[in-house]
């Protein structure tokens, strides 16, 4: 299992974040995918390992990603 923590600028409320999960549980096979706007993070829990560039073209217009890291993870994601 990894866990890949985003960096996104532009979300403001609870509404971005499900904008920005949305796009990336519909662009890819994830178990899970958690947003913060307060934190301006983005957690991606799943199998196989996503491209930097193929997370950042899937993120919506008015967001901007500004940070990937990609690790082994073995407990659930918390914020």
């Amino acid at each position: 299992m990894l866990k890949i923590t985003l960096t996104i600028e532009g979300m403001m409320c609870p509404k971005c974040e499900a904008r920005v999960s949305k796009a990336i549980e519909t662009a890819f096979s994830v178990k899970e995918v958690k947003s913060s706007h307060e934190k301006c993070r983005t957690e991606i829990l799943c199998e196989d390992a996503i491209a930097e560039d193929a997370l950042r073209a899937v993120i919506p217009e008015g967001f901007t990603m500004t940070g990937y890291k990609c690790e082994k993870h073995k407990k659930f994601l918390f914020f």
